[in-house]
């Protein structure tokens, strides 16, 4: 069999014709009825390749299980969201989406989307770093360099990186970003995030400005373009 895809949507008939439009390219399917059985098929096979995710869904909406899904694993995730719900597209974005399809849709431009993603996820993968401008994580070795010369981090400060290097030019809330590096349970002061996020712009020396402070709601990696 091919690449394996996950199907999560709580309609059946949608679910059978995207089983046959997959299966008709070589892609094995697994499919999931609501976001507790998407998050169950998840956990049960990590050898996933990609997930199509409804952000409407009975019990778990789509953006709670992208979010559970992120917490562990940088599989591309598509949305599949209702024609013009572009509030519920921007919440799937902050919370890691990696694109989404409006339904109705057609088939080979959602298979295009497909591939776009499983390619990008592909690429990530053989070159195992992420450079932009002037930095540069090496994700096998979990070092990051500032012009080639090394910057230690603390691991909160690296997954703070990693977090915001992930969503860039997408604004992340205090919220998010405590939930997703401090966890559910965290019961301490949220302005620990601020604290770390200055000692990560000061480790990072000139491309600390990378991380800008979006007043009043969080935090955002966007580097200035280069002129």
């Amino acid at each position: 069999m091919g690449q394996k895809i996950l199907i999560a949507d709580d309609d059946y008939l949608l679910r059978d014709l995207l089983r046959d439009i997959l299966e008709k390219e070589a892609y094995e399917v697994i499919e999931a009825e609501d976001g507790n059985q998407a998050l169950e098929c998840f956990a049960a096979h990590p050898d996933l390749d990609l997930i199509l995710l409804d952000i409407m869904m009975p019990g778990k909406g789509g953006v709670e299980v992208l979010k559970e899904i992120r917490r562990t694993s940088e599989i591309p995730v598509i949305m599949l969201t209702a024609l013009g719900d572009t509030v519920n597209e921007l919440k799937g974005f902050e919370s890691g989406a990696s694109d989404y399809v409006a339904k109705p849709f057609h088939g080979r431009v959602l298979l295009a989307r497909i591939r776009a993603a499983l390619a990008f996820k592909s690429k990530a993968a053989e070159t195992e770093k992420w450079k932009i401008q002037d930095l540069e994580i090496d994700l096998d070795g979990h070092r990051v360099l500032v012009r080639g010369k090394e910057a230690v981090l603390t691991n909160k400060e690296y997954q703070l990186l990693l977090y915001l290097m992930e969503n860039r030019n997408i604004v992340l809330t205090r919220d998010q970003i405590l939930e997703r590096i401090w966890g559910f349970d965290y019961e301490g002061d949220i302005r620990t995030i601020d604290t770390h996020i200055k000692m990560l712009r000061t480790d990072l020396g000139h491309c600390g400005s990378y991380i800008r402070t979006v007043r009043g709601t969080g935090y955002v990696f966007q580097p200035e373009e280069p002129a």
